[in-house]
């Protein structure tokens, strides 16, 4: 069931990519001649208007087919009216953005359901105070939880954190103990740390650690949409730093998943419940419209830098330029999902 749900997730995450593409496709007035949802031998078909929609065999993936464009081959095109061809570049842009806009947008609203029914998060109950800390000298215990930060409440240990890296000189910390409240003043002191990616960085720490207490913090109709739109962000360049650190080689090459890693995170997220599996599929979201935009010929970002050059030398690519870039693009496109699907294999053997 869980690994269903995962291939639900993932053919919706594609739909709605794919569906940004066709609305602004129908908007600038092109074509859309098939709009499908996953590959390969079609299981059912239905052509409505002009359009052929179709469901395929394998749910890995979608899209959408406009008159007059062709990724397999960017040579086959038509100047109708209604036709990618003839639409100036600004509308192709507007096309190509559609997608990963969509991606972006499906993103705020999964985090904006799980910001407005209770997002279940760490508390700020203190589980551990470090020796020669800033915090220990100041008198902080285990179990103290922490109600504000200089006169500002606190709701979670993120902010917790988030709070102290702002913070300069010393801090007065208000917390709850065996009942009754009172002040802690200490000042932060910069430490070398760890980050998700394995880079020693410098950080402001007071020496803390969280229990495991979870709460749950329900928003109100504007903080959960500011919320939404900070953890949409948030997840954006997260994805971004991800990319970089994979190019300049911090981030190791075995790190790449395939489709068999996609659908087992899929898969344990359904099974953490209903909030973490939105959550997941908020980042896969996001993740998706990052790398859409990536300036690879084949994906949206390729061609959205083949219009930027016509809009900026004021003719197109050559014919010979756009077709080797895109067979490029396709090698390397098919060389990732490859390595992916390598060290997928590779895990299960690990494992």
């Amino acid at each position: 069931m869980s690994i269903l749900v995962s291939l639900l997730v993932l053919s919706v995450l594609v739909f709605i990519h794919e569906l940004g593409h066709f609305l602004a496709a129908r908007i600038t007035g092109v074509r859309v001649e098939v709009f499908s949802i996953g590959f390969g031998s079609k299981l059912f078909s239905k052509k409505i208007g002009q359009t052929e929609y179709r469901l395929a065999a394998i749910p890995l993936g979608g899209y959408v087919k406009m008159k007059g464009q062709d990724d397999i081959d960017p040579l086959k095109k038509s100047f109708d009216n209604d036709s990618y061809n003839v639409k100036n570049p600004f509308q192709k842009i507007f096309i190509l953005l559609a997608g990963p806009f969509a991606n972006f947008f499906i993103a705020f609203i999964f985090y904006l359901i799980v910001a407005w029914s209770g997002s279940q998060t760490l508390g700020t109950t203190i589980g551990e105070v470090l020796d020669n800390s800033p915090a220990k000298s100041a008198g902080l215990m285990k179990n103290d939880k922490i109600i504000m930060i200089d006169g500002k409440n606190i709701k979670s240990w993120g902010e917790v954190g988030e709070y102290i890296q702002t913070t300069q000189g010393t801090v007065t910390i208000a917390i709850e103990r065996n009942g009754a409240q009172q002040l802690v003043f200490l000042t932060p002191e910069y430490k070398t740390v760890k980050n998700i990616f394995g880079e020693d960085i410098k950080r402001m720490m007071i020496g803390i650690a969280a229990s495991d207490e979870l709460i749950t913090i329900n928003y109100g109709f504007i903080e959960g949409m500011d919320v939404a739109l900070d953890q949409t962000i948030q997840a954006s360049m997260l994805i971004i730093k991800g990319v970089e650190k994979l190019i300049t080689g911090v981030v190791s090459a075995d790190n790449i998943g395939g489709v068999f890693s996609i659908v087992d995170y899929t898969a344990k997220a359904s099974e953490a419940g209903v909030a973490t599996l939105l959550i997941f599929a908020a980042l896969m979201s996001v993740n998706f419209g990052v790398l859409n935009l990536l300036p690879i010929p084949a994906l949206d970002g390729g061609h959205i830098m083949f219009n930027l050059y016509e809009i900026i030398t004021r003719k197109q690519p050559s014919e010979k330029a756009l077709y080797n870039l895109t067979i490029i693009g396709w090698m390397l496109l098919f060389g990732l999902m490859f390595l992916g699907l390598y060290n997928d294999i590779n895990r299960l053997f690990i494992d």
